[in-house]
């Protein structure tokens, strides 16, 4: 994990198999903004593939959740790909042979931290570059 994400206490995580929808599994807030990492369990390995944010901040600092807040941002986003999760994911779990999702989230707007979380999705994928010097793949850019 990420030390940079340690501070955050509103935080949680699920598993993916593919085995029940991803609406029901998926822990996230509705009414949260902040960051969330992506893992691909396959065979006995695991792989951050996907580093994202949900939420904006106001000129007036205060937050603007997007729709369905962190819930939504990782269940409708379209990951490398034009369908989104709920629909995709089953199915690139089956093609691809792999055992799992394992998603992380964070809450990075919360009554104690007001930090922005493209800022925290930036300083992540900062590290990750520096590390594996290439972003995760489904990140295409940032």
């Amino acid at each position: 994990m990420f030390s940079e994400l340690d501070r955050y206490k509103h935080t949680g995580h699920f598993f993916f198999t593919g085995k029940e929808d991803l609406e029901k599994v998926c822990n996230a807030p509705k009414n949260c903004s902040g960051v969330y990492l992506i893992y691909e369990l396959k065979d006995g390995h695991i792989d951050l593939v996907y580093i994202g944010s949900s939420g904006k901040v106001r000129n007036d600092g205060t937050i603007k959740h997007d729709q369905d807040g962190l819930y939504g941002s990782i269940v409708n986003n379209r990951y490398s790909g034009k369908s989104p999760a709920k629909t995709a994911w089953k199915r690139k779990l089956k093609d691809e042979n792999i055992d799992a999702w394992d998603v992380y989230w964070f809450d990075t707007f919360d009554g104690k931290n007001r930090d922005i979380p493209t800022m925290v999705q930036t300083v992540v994928m900062q590290i990750f570059l520096n590390l594996h010097g290439s972003l995760p793949r489904w990140n295409e850019e940032i």
